[in-house]
């Protein structure tokens, strides 16, 4: 292994065949840069599959787009034919074939008309087809229908011997064909040979299924290329031919941490005030009369007001009923569209089929290249396909519009319930946020509810909320709880009116008890001023109480020493007074 690893040359050492690009979008994708450069491809199919298309769409981009003239050479339709035929998808041809860009050669071969006789080979027409190449120096060739000299002639084993030799002849003059051919039974081509000649093969193929047509394309072979090998669905419209080109985007695409708002400033605060991430994909989910195409309307409104573009896949109304019904509620999507920053994609589910569905979605897509996609609903898709399909083609879709970091919200019809919400077409599990509206009855009427089921990566609101829709839009309201769980509509409304008037009961009985507590307050405080001022009086007539008692005290003690001279004097009254001592006299009260 380490040998073989040693002697194995770097990407670009060796020489790789070169390639010429078609300049139909997907195509080149697919084949990783185009066809085979100065190789034959072999382009195959039944007829409508749009071979005659495809290979004047190839000579016209060269011309136009790379600077690349080519010859078309038809065996069945009349030059004045093609370019109106193809002149509905814009393709001035007449001014190329004017310019000296391109060259249109029919050549007819009716049966009626040839008579073979002898060896005869295709020489003439590589002479005339190699005059038509030098005389304008031609870079690609197409040749239409390769069937049709089967078809004028009978030696089969000479005609088989000159297409060989055909594509020998086209690969050594060094230009780029496409070789278109008719679908065999069992086999890629009728005559089952030009396949194992042509150095790439593209077959084309138109199915009905229930009644609708879609047209897919495979790469059979590619010599010395890498290239897709499923089947890849292709619409042709006015805009010429588009490839849908993924099959799956894989898991490689980028996670954004900026956020995109919802338009609902109250769903966004469930989404920790932040709404969703960008790029990721929302689905809202409720049965019919939910408020699912208000969500998608406010969630566009909001897109558009941010300055960026977004476009409206509505399956079942007219951009004028959407935009009619979304004023009902406040919300001007005309505005938007006046300015380019929205547009309507409007088809309905049965005008094809899934995959040519798909295509379209993704060419829009490609085209407008816009930060945000609505799908509205997503569910009436299912009448254009089986769920499993229909999941094949939201898988796809969601994969691709991941890998451009585009925010898409899907709205779908159907009951669901919290506890064991799933989809008809079985997506959920695809989605970073699920959004589930329900419509509930109750007291005789019914109530718009919304509950957040998940939001991937990002801490997120777990109530069930009511909400309004008025003019002004959609309001939630916060989750009321009531005895028996949370209530909504008529009931909430009689229950707050309970929830008031015990309220008011009790704030009533609050205020007669502050009032009965400011009486015995103001009592209590009366009654406290009065026996102050009985305390003061008590104590103002104890004082002098207490003064009157010394008075007479001192009195009685000056009358008794009055009354102790007064018998001195009287018994001894030569004897002089006695002399005053400085010892204090005794109080009654201290007897």
């Amino acid at each position: 292994m380490r040998a073989l690893q040693a002697v194995r040359a770097k990407p670009g050492d060796l020489p790789t065949i070169g390639k010429s690009p078609t300049g139909i979008r997907g195509l080149d994708e697919i084949t990783q840069g185009g066809l085979p450069q100065g190789r034959p491809t072999l382009l195959c199919g039944s007829a409508g599959c749009g071979k005659t298309l495809f290979g004047m769409t190839f000579l016209y981009n060269g011309a136009v787009e790379y600077g690349e003239p080519g010859v078309f050479l038809a065996f069945e339709e009349q030059p004045q034919e093609l370019i109106k035929n193809v002149g509905s998808l814009n393709y001035d041809i007449g001014r190329l074939v004017a310019e000296k860009k391109l060259a249109i050669d029919h050549v007819e071969i009716e049966r009626s008309k040839i008579a073979e006789a002898g060896e005869y080979d295709l020489e003439g027409l590589f002479i005339r087809l190699g005059f038509a190449i030098d005389s304008i120096g031609a870079k690609r060739v197409v040749v239409d229908t390769i069937e049709t000299l089967f078809s004028g002639l009978e030696n089969e084993q000479l005609l088989r011997s000159e297409l060989r030799r055909l594509f020998e002849w086209l690969k050594a003059k060094g230009v780029t064909a496409v070789i278109t051919g008719e679908r065999g039974e069992g086999t890629l081509t009728r005559y089952g040979l030009e396949e194992y000649v042509a150095d790439c093969v593209i077959l084309l193929d138109n199915r009905v299924h229930d009644q609708l047509s879609t047209r897919r394309l495979r790469i059979v072979k590619y010599r010395g290329s890498a290239h897709g090998t499923n089947e890849y669905p292709f619409i042709i419209d006015e805009q010429g031919i588009t490839v849908m080109p993924i099959t799956s985007s894989g898991l490689a695409h980028e996670a954004s941490t900026e956020r995109v708002s919802s338009g609902i400033a109250d769903l966004d605060q469930m989404l920790e005030g932040k709404g969703y991430y960008k790029g990721s994909s929302i689905l809202v989910s409720g049965m019919a009369g939910s408020g699912k195409s208000t969500i998608a309307a406010h969630f566009a409104d909001a897109v558009c007001g941010s300055g960026q573009r977004c476009i409206y896949f509505a399956t079942e109304e007219s951009p004028r009923q959407v935009i009619r019904n979304m004023r009902s509620i406040g919300i001007d999507l005309q505005r938007w569209i006046d300015k380019k920053l929205m547009r309507f994609s409007a088809r309905r589910p049965s005008l094809f089929g899934l995959e040519s569905h798909l295509a379209t979605m993704y060419r829009d897509v490609s085209e407008y290249d816009p930060a945000a996609v609505v799908i509205d609903p997503m569910s009436a898709l299912l009448g254009a396909g089986a769920s499993g399909d229909v999941h094949a083609m939201v898988l796809r879709l969601v994969d691709f519009l991941k890998a451009r970091g585009i925010t898409a919200l899907f709205t779908n019809l159907g009951v669901v319930a919290g506890d064991n919400a799933a989809t008809e077409i079985q997506i959920s599990s695809l989605m970073d946020v699920w959004l589930l509206l329900y419509n509930r009855e109750s007291n005789g009427e019914h109530n718009r509810q919304l509950y957040l089921l998940k939001s991937r990566g990002m801490a997120h609101s777990n109530q069930v909320r009511e909400f309004i829709l008025s003019s002004e839009g959609i309001r939630l309201r916060e989750a009321y709880l009531g005895p028996e769980g949370v209530l909504t509509g008529s009931a909430r409304l009689a229950q707050e009116a309970k929830d008031r008037a015990a309220m008011l009961v009790r704030e009533q009985e609050a205020e007669r008890r502050s009032r009965e507590l400011e009486r015995k307050r103001r009592e209590i405080a009366a009654q406290i001023e009065i026996l102050q001022a009985q305390l003061a009086s008590e104590e103002a007539e104890t004082a002098l109480t207490n003064r009157e008692g010394v008075a007479r005290e001192d009195q009685l003690a000056a009358d008794r020493v009055a009354m102790g001279v007064s018998r001195q004097t009287g018994a001894r009254p030569d004897k002089p007074a006695a002399k005053p001592t400085n010892k204090p006299k005794k109080r009654l009260d201290s007897i």
